[in-house]
């Protein structure tokens, strides 16, 4: 079990990059996600956010079964929280896009929320670094990435209402 623990933690080996792989892995987040909605049409929004939801609670058990294979206490090789606070805003955009308040070419916002998700994830803004500091465990891995999903959903739906 801790094999497959581990290969989900570092999102199927995307963990193990010696460049990026926390950049990495969103890109591919955001790739995937973009290519599942926009041109396979998996466009079903409860199952997108159950499917969240499902990997978002596994996740904290995935991290803290995987984290003794790592020498840091946050390891870089550890990357599905960075897929999950990437598509926190993705999903939003299924929902943005599906009740008409997208104004915009979709792709622009998809790019949007990869930089403003990678931005929030490096700089670290409070509360990012309360949870960053003071968790520095599974449940810090996890959610300072939540919490900068959380700040890039905010970005995004300000964007929508302005457009």
């Amino acid at each position: 079990m801790k094999k497959i623990n581990v290969l989900i933690s570092t999102f199927f080996g995307y963990g193990y990059l010696t460049k990026m792989p926390g950049t990495v892995a969103s890109l591919v987040t955001t790739i995937f996600i973009y290519i599942a909605y926009e041109y396979l049409g998996y466009t079903d929004l409860k199952f997108s956010i159950i499917f969240f939801f499902i990997i978002f609670f596994y996740s904290f058990y995935a991290v803290k079964d995987s984290e003794s294979e790592f020498v840091n206490k946050d390891p870089r090789q550890i990357v599905i929280d960075e897929v999950l606070g990437q598509s926190m805003p993705l999903i939003l955009l299924l929902y943005l896009n599906q009740t008409n308040q997208i104004s915009i070419q979709i792709e622009i916002y998809y790019i949007i929320s990869f930089f403003v998700f990678r931005f929030f994830d490096i700089f670290k803004p409070i509360p990012v670094s309360y949870f960053d500091k003071n968790f520095k465990n599974y449940f810090g891995i996890i959610m300072d990435d939540i919490i900068a999903g959380f700040y890039t959903m905010l970005v995004i739906y300000l964007i929508s209402l302005k457009f």
